[in-house]
């Protein structure tokens, strides 16, 4: 579409926001945006319409079509009633549960749609406030519900707002329902939002629900007497704002850990993060006031969850007494080798065990899985998948774990999502018991790499906002489909699998084999020669397009660490050259 034709269709649809549909507030905004010579705003925020991708409906907050605002979110809520009341309607009473984040208007986004579930005719179970993800998906699944939302962003910067659509399952939706419920969502106009909601069916959840999800938490513990003999261990632990600080230290305590200290700055709620630039737990900067006060107390361990309290950051000390973080790759790995661990230990592998990873993820997992004949499923990245896999072998095999480079894991299946209450819980465990084995979560990472074999991951992100960004991240793609890399980092390139033509190609014979996956996906990946693998694809939530890199490396001993981090670190550096990024 040329400047000229966007620009008039977007003036079109932002006209259609002036009328009385629309109240005075979002009308003297979007008149505003009108008005303005520079239409830069304008454009962006009437572009398109926001759509669900692989976590839901994610944007910045402000009035337009693309925009996070309660006639997007009252759209998509009345939506996703039309279609609850299609797909459930020989059920007396459907319902859903409604949850919400510490981000500036969650509660006012929740609350309105518990309004409009509750006009459709849908109960609703409105948690009185904030909650973590994870207990959303428990509730959902607890309570009998046939869908749920969450309103969150998760790590995103400030301005941004969300809206996590959730099935029967307690997983986010997956096909056909996203399209469906997408479809459904189109076709709502402003006028047919039925805001005005009835109290009769909006009921509230607290305590009650908070007990019997903790109790499942608690379950997750497979060392209990590793925690008994290590319960003063020192945990540092922030919420970064979030809504962890509801739940997460009090699981920590019914676990036994009796030495939890907190970042105050940071356990104050607040959808504008005053102490950080992104609440994201993969940045450094976002748990350095944590990593201070754990220098100031000499912890064992810090630990940190995002706003809405799904994923889990992890910093440890080195051998050199420095702090460092612990990266997402790690995390799943760490996560699984103790799990696996303690399952060959406890004598709990019958056989029909098994594990989750998204496609991005290091490929040492499957090591660590095929070391006990625990069978490695590899999935498409977003959680919604790791639960796709735990419902398709619901009854047939057992779920032990599933993880994510991303910093999300899920250790139980009685939540759908990542879970970073069970997940902090089940770190400090592992750190009691290295303790317990005479080691730091350092060295039990090291020896991970000496048992397995080392590698070194590294994700960058190339941001690209707005339309024009959305153009360029698709032009980058075709391009990597129509001139692939050749080699990488001096290593010829083996073999190529594209899943959005669900074909893997064998560049050196040529042969093109079909890859077994449930649906297309907008991915690129490369193998070399040497065991590097390049992961390439947009992000569904944020306008990015994400390259995943890991490279292979050689280690005898611990002392060996140093040396192949850096020449790793030197082969992705010439990966990215490789890739002109």
């Amino acid at each position: 579409m040329k400047n000229d034709e966007l620009l008039k269709s977007v003036i079109a649809k932002a006209e259609q926001w002036l009328t009385p549909a629309y109240d005075k507030e979002t009308q003297a905004e979007v008149k505003g945006m009108l008005d303005n010579k520079d239409n830069t705003n304008l454009i962006e925020s009437f572009y398109k319409d926001l759509e669900f991708g692989t976590g839901g409906l994610r944007g910045i907050m402000g009035s337009g079509s693309n925009r996070m605002n309660i006639y997007t979110v009252g759209a998509a809520t009345q939506g996703l009633s039309n279609y609850l009341n299609k797909q459930f309607e020989d059920l007396d009473q459907i319902s859903v549960a409604v949850c919400h984040d510490c981000r500036n208007n969650s509660r006012k986004f929740a609350e309105i749609s518990a309004d409009i579930f509750s006009a459709n005719g849908i109960k609703v179970y409105l948690f009185e406030e904030l909650r973590p993800t994870p207990e959303t998906s428990f509730a959902i699944r607890y309570l009998g519900c046939q869908s749920g939302i969450m309103i969150t962003a998760s790590h995103n910067p400030k301005e941004y707002n969300g809206y996590k659509a959730y099935w029967d399952d307690g997983a986010q939706v997956l096909a056909p329902h996203d399209q469906g419920i997408i479809d459904e969502v189109s076709k709502v106009k402003a006028a047919d939002i039925k805001f005005k909601g009835n109290p009769a069916l909006i009921e509230f959840l607290g305590e009650e629900i908070d007990k019997i999800f903790l109790e499942h938490v608690q379950a997750v513990s497979l060392n209990p007497d590793a925690i008994k003999r290590n319960k003063d261990l020192k945990i540092v632990y922030t919420p970064i704002h979030g809504t962890g600080v509801t739940l997460i230290p009090r699981a920590l305590k019914m676990w036994g850990f009796e030495n939890i200290i907190d970042v105050p700055e940071q356990n104050i709620i607040s959808g504008d993060f005053p102490t950080v630039k992104s609440p994201n737990p993969e940045e450094p900067a976002a748990l350095a006031m944590a990593v201070a006060k754990a220098k100031e107390t000499d912890a064992d361990l810090v630990m940190a969850s995002d706003p809405d309290a799904d994923r889990i950051g992890v910093a440890i000390t080195d051998d050199k007494g420095e702090w460092i973080l612990v990266n997402g790759n790690q995390i799943c790995m760490i996560f699984l080798y103790y799990i696996i661990t303690q399952y060959k230990a406890l004598g709990k592998l019958k056989g029909n065990e098994f594990v989750v990873k998204t496609i991005v993820t290091t490929e040492l997992v499957n090591k660590i899985a095929a070391s006990a004949n625990v069978e490695l499923i590899d999935c498409y990245t977003g959680f919604k998948w790791v639960a796709r896999e735990i419902r398709e072998l619901e009854g047939k095999k057992k779920y032990i774990g599933g993880g994510e480079e991303s910093f999300g894991f899920l250790a139980s299946d009685f939540v759908r999502d990542k879970d970073s209450v069970s997940a902090c819980c089940l770190m400090a465990e592992i750190a009691a018991w290295a303790k317990d084995n005479g080691k730091s979560l350092y060295e039990m990472l090291q020896d991970i790499y000496l048992e397995f074999g080392f590698s070194k991951e590294r994700v960058i992100s190339v941001v690209k906002e707005g339309k024009s960004g959305a153009d360029q991240i698709k032009a980058m793609m075709t391009d990597f489909r129509a001139n692939p890399p050749k080699s990488l980092a001096g290593s010829p390139v083996v073999r190529i699998k594209d899943f959005q033509t669900l074909e893997l190609t064998d560049t050196v014979s040529g042969k093109v084999s079909k890859l077994e996956m449930p649906d297309t996906s907008n991915v690129l990946q490369f193998y070399t020669e040497d065991g590097s693998k390049v992961s390439v694809r947009p992000s569904g939530t944020e306008p990015k397009i994400k390259f995943y890199m890991e490279v292979n490396g050689q280690m005898k001993d611990r002392k060996d660490y140093d040396k192949a981090n850096q020449l790793a670190d030197a082969k992705v550096d010439q990966i990215c050259k490789d890739l002109g990024i």
